[in-house]
């Protein structure tokens, strides 16, 4: 009898921890959850914020040396700090309003057919860009598109910010073999101490490649001036 319920109690006491191991299970999947998703609004928000503001900033300090000598080119440039702010404040209010949503789909988010309109903002603002775009008429996976955007987006904002007034871009996105290859150049000055030190651009880029199954790198280019370079695979990727 005292054998019997001795049993029991170890019964009784495996049941117990086991549904202790459970809860505790269940709880840290809803913090990672938690996590991955404060991640998720933070890329976002670092993305829409940080180009918006450099362009702005770019646009605005053509104002302030035009709105003398060429009054009507400094007009220009405050349009497009307002059209860009009003961007801006969209995308941050559709950012903040998915925080009670899941996770964000794959797909969701500007992609490859938005690159012009970006390029186009980026060279009112200034910059000298040239752009080669070439993925062929293949449906690309949804996760694909999204992340070459991005990627393209923080490299411009990168230059924008860091590479001097001078300093311009070239941009290539082309497919690769099961691949989509992207590759952002700029002309500015050494940036090693950046590449040594990278901010949050660099590591929500670095994030988001590899969450997508890619490859990336950065750091000073050969003839000087900054390279960002991801691949991003077309196939295992969602569709």
């Amino acid at each position: 009898m005292a054998v019997t319920f001795r049993m029991w109690q170890l019964h009784v006491r495996e049941v117990e921890e086991r549904a202790e191991v459970a809860e505790r299970t269940k709880d840290e999947a809803a913090r990672r959850r938690a996590m991955e998703e404060r991640l998720r609004i933070a890329r976002e928000l670092h993305d829409v914020l940080s180009h918006s503001l450099a362009t702005i900033s770019l646009q605005s300090g053509a104002g302030l040396r035009l709105f003398r000598s060429r009054p009507d080119q400094a007009e220009a440039a405050l349009r497009g700090i307002r059209q860009v702010s009003n961007d801006a404040l969209a995308q941050a209010r559709s950012a903040l309003a998915r925080i009670r949503e899941p996770l964000e789909p794959a797909g969701a988010g500007a992609g490859l057919d938005d690159l012009d309109a970006l390029l186009a903002s980026v060279r009112a603002a200034g910059m000298a860009v040239t752009a080669s775009v070439s993925v062929g008429d293949e449906l690309l996976p949804a996760a694909v598109g999204p992340v070459a955007y991005r990627v393209v987006q923080e490299s411009l904002t990168n230059v924008m910010r860091h590479a001097g007034p001078d300093a311009g871009a070239t941009v290539r996105v082309a497919r690769d073999g099961d691949a989509i290859l992207v590759e952002i150049a700029d002309t500015g000055g050494d940036a090693a101490p950046a590449a040594a030190q990278p901010g949050h651009g660099l590591v929500g880029m670095r994030e988001r490649v590899l969450g997508a199954g890619g490859t990336f790198a950065a750091g000073p280019g050969p003839d000087g001036g900054f390279r960002v370079t991801a691949r991003l695979p077309l196939e295992g990727a969602r569709p």
